[in-house]
């Protein structure tokens, strides 16, 4: 794999037509468009269509913050997408999650002494759906005994939508 992006980085402001979608991203990121956000800005559609659903996994579901931090930590590290790792350790310290647990992460399952029950059973189903793609039954039985329908959908999106950032960044070699 080589070292530069693979694709061109397109400058925020540069583009009047991508306004909107600017905006929007802005308007959700805290004011700063980032280097994912500059590559999906080559898509304006697909960029558009991201920011949306990323939102609504990131800030709009019922999971509590640091079982997603998890999942997304977790999701990066078995997909070498150290970029997602380094973006998402401070937001998982202010989610709450331990620095001993966010490095944790790293060494799954031999770290499961380290998480609660609920951060067990995260970190299975990351681990399931990332790995094998398959969820044994066993493992979303404890998921729809520990969430209902919603929650369901949610912590499974959620590990989708990880799996998807994260293929994104390493395919097109985005590492800072």
């Amino acid at each position: 794999m080589g070292t530069s992006i693979r694709v061109p980085l397109v400058e925020p402001g540069s583009i009047a037509g991508l306004a909107d979608v600017e905006a929007s991203i802005r308007a959700e990121r805290g004011g700063e468009i980032a280097v994912l956000y500059q590559a999906l800005l080559n898509s304006p559609s697909i960029a558009s269509g991201w920011e949306k659903m990323l939102t609504a996994v990131r800030n709009r579901t019922s999971i509590p913050a640091d079982l997603r931090e998890l999942i997304i930590l977790r999701v990066a590290v078995i997909n070498r997408a150290e970029f997602e790792f380094n973006a998402h350790y401070p937001v998982a310290h202010r989610a709450g999650v331990s620095t001993h647990k966010i490095d944790g992460v790293r060494g799954w399952p031999e770290t499961r002494d380290l998480f609660n029950a609920d951060e067990q059973l995260a970190l299975d189903l990351t681990e399931h759906m990332t790995r094998n793609i398959d969820v044994p039954d066993h493992i979303m039985d404890r998921v729809k005994a520990r969430f209902d329908a919603c929650g369901v959908v949610e912590v499974v999106a959620t590990v989708a939508a990880y799996n998807m950032v994260s293929r994104f960044l390493v395919a097109l070699n985005i590492t800072h």
